[in-house]
């Protein structure tokens, strides 16, 4: 029979994700980036829970935001079979989501826990000998940990996290690849200065939009969100909606401030309640790249939280997860991350193992955007209002030595349409530019010009060079607003007669 919790209203997964952004985010008030699965460890200590009784399975549910440990798994399940489906064959985002429970081969599972986790959380179970080869266990946990993760996290444990008093591991991974639905061009990002807490400044690429945006301002931040290709619809149910969004303070040390508003928040629904509702017209944007790693033990923060007999050797009471006499308690709780943010989209990955031993506002106008400050951002499914990832941006990816010269002598074709036009060369005219064509943008999947074709005033331009139309060399340029015009000129030397040419 399932225990239930006796305290407050539960609060859920969000909540649970702000308050450990609100947690993490005080701890490394040091200056370092953060990045983590506020699911992957919400799935883990689900999972645990699953072998938890009395007062220790109290905390779990009061942490949780759950009633029972039905509703943890009903909850975890939904997800997985619904908000995190796979969608890469249909041409949505990659998406993987899957447990893992490793036990002592002396030390079985009992079976309602064995029961659980393959039904109700799809867990593979698998017998080690944590006794006398933990090496080889470790081994074959962070071989799991990287093929659940597409190779991004190549490992979960180190040798040492690992003894002969080991008696079951629990892991949960997380991985997500999804392209944006309107990518960034690469050849628009340009270096600018990002402005530290301390006050100094760096280098980084930021990427650039012309258009209209989905932001939100409201009193001292705003919100960007930049929705991910959803791929095709299925004809009886929606597909899972990714977004990535970015909350980003006025002040450039505003951070600190934003985070602790969203954290202590009273209402479960802060996040949803200031997304943007509708694209804006945009004035400068700036968004910085950023490539973000996190590895280390949640144990603290979950304590502060109220997880606190599950590690104490005393009073934790796991009993209802392995056969055996001895007691177990959680030894730490594991978690690493990885989340890369460019052009193209996002690709994260998050692992959370729990290791138990035997006791020894809206506008119209014109709005920027400009990240140059730290910021804090979610990857969320919005119909189901899971945070997948979260974390802040205090230091992006800096710029790497030789990458602004690529960028300037990259040039797609996609980018210049240039149709026929009749134009003689005359001596009034031989040395001036003259317009012969003008891009139509093409439109994306949701029926607005997607960022290629963002673009103000853009104008192309036959220049002939002033010693006549021998060998006439055409230079197209681009004119944008707030764009170096050389950072868009293609150059094609090509024949033609002498008098009144027609150029393709």
């Amino acid at each position: 029979m399932d225990s239930t919790a006796t305290t407050t209203k539960p609060l859920g997964p969000t909540a649970l994700a702000l308050r450990l952004l609100g947690e993490l985010a005080e701890t490394g008030a040091g200056g370092s980036n953060l990045i983590f699965s506020p699911l992957s460890i919400y799935a883990a200590l689900a999972l645990t829970a699953a072998g938890a009784r009395g007062a220790t399975l109290q905390e779990f549910l009061a942490v949780l935001g759950a009633t029972s440990r039905d509703e943890l798994a009903e909850t975890v399940r939904g997800l997985a079979e619904q908000a995190l489906a796979d969608r890469s064959l249909k041409g949505g985002p990659r998406v993987s989501f899957a447990f893992g429970v490793w036990h002592d081969q002396t030390r079985q599972l009992k079976p309602a826990f064995r029961r659980a986790a393959a039904q109700a959380y799809k867990a593979d179970t698998r017998a080690v000998d944590f006794r006398q080869q933990p090496a080889k266990a470790v081994k074959q946990i962070n071989a799991w940990a990287a093929a659940a993760t597409n190779n991004l996290i190549d490992s979960l444990l180190t040798d040492g996290q690992v003894s002969r008093q080991t008696d079951v591991i629990v892991a949960n991974a997380v991985y997500f690849k999804g392209r944006w639905q309107d990518p960034f061009l690469k050849e628009y990002t340009v270096d600018g200065k990002f402005h530290r807490l301390d006050g100094s400044t760096f280098d980084v690429p930021f990427m650039r939009s012309w258009g209209r945006e989905y932001i939100a301002c409201h009193d001292g931040f705003k919100v960007l969100q930049l929705p991910y290709k959803q791929g095709m619809h299925d004809r009886f149910s929606p597909p899972p909606r990714f977004s990535m969004c970015i909350f980003l303070p006025d002040a450039r040390n505003g951070l600190a401030g934003l985070i602790n508003t969203i954290a202590s928040s009273s209402s479960s629904d802060f996040m949803r309640e200031h997304l943007p509702t509708s694209l804006v017209k945009v004035g400068k944007f700036r968004l910085p790249r950023f490539k973000l790693t996190f590895s280390g033990d949640m144990s603290t923060v979950l304590q502060s939280l109220g997880l606190q007999a599950a590690f104490d050797e005393e009073e934790a009471d796991l009993h209802d997860m392995a056969e055996g006499e001895r007691p177990l308690a959680l030894q730490s709780i594991v978690h690493k991350a990885v989340i890369e943010v460019n052009e193209d989209g996002t690709e994260a990955a998050a692992v959370t193992g729990s290791m138990m031993c035997g006791a020894s506002f809206v506008t119209h106008a014109p709005v920027d955007f400009v990240a140059d400050h730290p910021f804090a951002f979610f990857v969320i499914e919005e119909r189901s209002g899971a945070i997948v990832f979260a974390g802040t941006v205090l230091e992006p990816s800096p710029t790497v030595p030789g990458e602004k010269r690529l960028r300037r002598t990259r040039v797609h074709a996609n980018n210049v349409d240039v149709r026929p036009v009749q134009w003689p060369t005359t001596n009034e005219n031989a040395n001036q530019g003259q317009p012969v064509a003008v891009r139509n943008p093409p439109a994306s999947s949701d029926g607005q010009h997607s960022r290629a074709g963002r673009l103000p005033g853009l104008r192309l331009a036959l220049v002939p060079p002033s010693d006549g139309p021998q060998r006439l060399s055409t230079h197209v340029r681009c004119w944008c607003k707030g764009v170096p015009p050389d950072l868009y000129l293609v150059r094609k030397v090509m024949d033609v007669p002498d008098t009144s040419p027609t150029y393709p």
